[in-house]
């Protein structure tokens, strides 16, 4: 498999973790309501998404971390069903929405491709 693919990976978590300490807000926001505690919910995901791309970067860790990838993206499904559903978030395009909560199985594939 390419090594650009995977510091793209990598990144693209690094990345989304690490927001979820600049922009709490914006993941709160896409807590659904019967989840207890969303900003636990939120710090710990972010935590997760920092430690989980920082594992992709090392041989021994790789595969771990692309199951962890998989089992976080599977956890965070509701959220992403929330948005799409939710009249909250109407500003958004809808196709935005909807894309984002179908692109789900292709993440979980391409994480796939590194365990």
């Amino acid at each position: 498999m390419n090594d650009f693919w995977l510091y793209a990976m990598a990144a693209m978590y690094g990345f989304a973790g690490i927001m979820h300490f600049v922009k709490p807000g914006a993941f709160r926001a896409i807590v659904p309501s019967y989840l207890p505690a969303p900003g636990a919910l939120v710090f710990w995901s972010g935590v997760a998404e920092v430690v989980l791309a920082l594992g992709l970067l090392f041989t021994a860790t790789r595969s771990v971390a692309a199951i962890g990838i998989i089992l976080l993206l599977i956890a965070v499904f509701p959220a992403n069903v929330y948005m799409a559903t939710s009249d909250k978030f109407g500003k958004l395009p809808r196709w935005l929405v909807w894309g984002r909560l179908s692109l789900q199985g292709f993440l979980i594939y391409w994480a796939w491709l590194y365990v």
